[in-house]
C-alpha cells in the first residue's frame, strides 16, 4: 500500500508460522483457571481421551496459526490434540450434538451462542477463567447466558472509517478534517463526492448501519427489552437516510459491488464503513489504494460502532472436558492472541493486549480503540430472523418511513426477547 503524506505506512498483516508457534509455546504454562498453581492438564483431572478441535476458517493462514497454536499445547501438556475445519460449522455442530458426539473445542458465532447454551451442547466454563475481567466486557456479555459466562470470547473485530488518503487529499481535505461528528462526516463526504465516486459506502444492511444508532444512543434490544423502534433508532437511521438522498451516501450494491471494501478498492467510494478485515482485503486485492483508518465519528450520544466475535466453545459431551478448558485457557493468552493477530488479522479479546496490537499495527490502531465502547448485535434465539427482516426492509430506506420500518418489526423483536426469557 502506498503511503500518503499526512500518515505512517500500515504494517502488513502476513502469515508468520514460526513466530505464532514460538509464542504459543511461551504461554503454555499454567492451567489458566482459578484456584490452579500450574498444574498441568492431566493433573487437574483431564482423561487421557484426545482433544479434537473444529473450526471454520478463514483461509489457510488461520489454519496454519490455530493447528501450531493446538500443537504447541499438546507438545507441551502431553495430551493429544487435532485440529478440523469444518466445511459447514453450523451443520457439523449440529450433527455433532445430536449424535452424542461433538468436537471438543470448536468456534460459535453469537447468532449460535444462545441455542446452544439452552440445549444444553455447551459446557459453562468461562467463569472459571482466571483472565475473566481481562476480556472486553462487551465481549463477556455476547457469551453470557442466564448469569453465567459459557465460553471464553476468542477474538473479535469491529467497524472503523475507512479513507482514501489520495481522494482525500484531491478533494483539498487534510488530517485535521478527519470527522470527529456527524455533522462533519456529512460535510467531508459531500466534498469528496463526484460525478464517479460518492463520498461514504456501506453494505446494505444493520450490520453496517447500526452505528449510526449506537451513535444515537439506540440498540435493537437495550437491558434486555426490545427497542427496535426507539426514537435513537429512527434517529441514527434517518441520518443515514438524509446522506443517502443527498447524494454522499450509497450502499455498495447500488454502485455495482459486493461489499464496502470492494467499492473501497475500486474507488468507488472515497469512505467505507468496514471492519479491520478489510486489510487483508485490501493488502490482497487492492495493494496500490493508499488508505488510513479512524474511528467512526460521534453521534448525539457519542462514540459508538457494532462489533462481531466467537468463543471457544466447549461441548457438554467432550470426553475431555479439563483438558479442553486447559486448552482454551492457552488459545486464549495474550501470547497466543497476537500470533493469532498477525497470522490472519484479528484483534485480541483482552484488555491487556489492546496496547501491544496497537504498537504493532498502529495504522489499525481505530479498530481497537473501538473495542472500548462497542456494541453488540442482539443473540437471542430468533433475532437473527428478525435482523433479516430488517436488513430487506433496509434495501428501500431512502423513500421509507423510518418509523414505520422500524414499528412494523418492534413486535418481533418483542417476542424474540420473551421467548428468551
Amino acid at each position: 500500500m502506498k503511503t500518503g503524506n499526512f500518515r505512517t505506512r500500515r504494517k502488513t498483516l502476513a502469515v508468520a508460522v514460526t513466530a505464532a508457534a514460538a509464542l504459543a509455546l511461551s504461554a503454555c504454562g499454567g492451567s489458566g483457571f482459578s484456584g490452579s498453581e500450574g498444574e498441568s492438564a492431566e493433573a487437574e483431572g483431564a482423561t487421557d481421551a484426545p482433544i479434537t478441535v473444529l473450526i471454520g476458517s478463514s483461509g489457510e493462514a488461520e489454519t496454519t496459526s490455530v493447528t501450531e497454536a493446538v500443537d504447541a499445547w499438546a507438545s507441551e501438556s502431553g495430551m493429544d490434540a487435532s485440529v478440523s475445519v469444518a466445511s459447514d460449522l453450523p451443520q457439523q455442530l449440529s450433527q455433532g450434538f445430536a449424535s452424542g458426539e461433538p468436537a471438543d473445542v470448536f468456534y460459535v458465532s453469537t447468532d449460535l451462542f444462545a441455542g446452544y447454551a439452552a440445549n444444553g451442547s455447551l459446557e459453562p466454563y468461562g467463569d472459571d477463567l482466571e483472565n475473566k475481567d481481562d476480556f472486553y466486557p462487551a465481549l463477556q456479555e455476547a457469551f453470557t447466558y442466564e448469569d453465567q459466562l459459557y465460553c471464553a470470547p476468542k477474538d473479535f473485530s469491529t467497524l472503523g472509517l475507512v479513507i482514501n488518503n489520495t481522494l482525500w487529499e484531491e478533494a483539498g481535505l487534510s488530517e485535521d478534517d478527519v470527522p470527529t461528528t456527524w455533522e462533519e462526516l456529512a460535510s467531508v463526504a459531500e466534498q469528496l463526492t463526484t460525478d464517479d465516486v460518492v463520498g461514504l459506502g456501506y453494505g446494505p444492511e444493520f450490520q453496517r448501519l447500526g452505528v449510526f444508532t449506537a451513535q444515537a444512543g439506540g440498540g435493537l434490544v437495550t437491558d434486555g427489552e426490545a427497542t427496535v423502534n426507539s426514537p435513537e433508532n429512527v434517529e441514527g437511521l434517518t441520518f443515514v437516510q438524509q446522506m443517502m438522498n443527498d447524494g454522499v451516501a450509497a450502499f455498495s450494491s447500488d454502485l455495482g459491488s459486493g461489499w464496502g471494501g470492494e467499492a473501497f478498492g475500486k474507488g468507488q467510494a472515497a469512505m467505507v464503513i468496514e471492519g479491520n478485515w478489510i486489510a487483508g482485503a485490501m493488502s490482497n486485492d487492492f495493494p496500490d489504494v493508499d488508505y488510513q483508518v479512524a474511528e467512526l465519528p460521534e453521534g448525539p450520544a457519542g462514540p459508538g460502532t457494532l462489533q462481531f466475535t466467537n468463543c471457544w466453545g466447549i461441548a457438554a459431551d467432550s470426553d475431555n472436558i479439563e483438558g479442553a478448558k486447559e486448552l482454551v485457557a492457552h488459545l486464549t493468552t495474550a501470547e497466543t492472541q497476537l500470533s493469532f493477530a498477525e497470522a490472519f488479522g484479528v484483534m485480541p479479546s483482552l484488555q491487556s493486549a489492546a496496547e501491544d496490537w496497537s504498537t504493532q499495527y498502529p495504522d489499525l490502531a481505530a479498530f481497537i480503540a473501538g473495542g472500548d465502547y462497542a456494541q453488540n448485535l442482539p443473540a437471542q434465539q430468533g433475532a437473527s430472523d428478525v435482523l433479516a427482516e430488517l436488513n430487506a426492509q433496509l434495501e428501500t430506506i431512502k423513500t421509507a418511513d423510518i418509523q414505520q420500518l422500524l414499528d412494523t418489526l418492534q413486535t418481533d423483536m418483542e417476542s424474540v426477547v420473551a421467548d428468551a426469557g
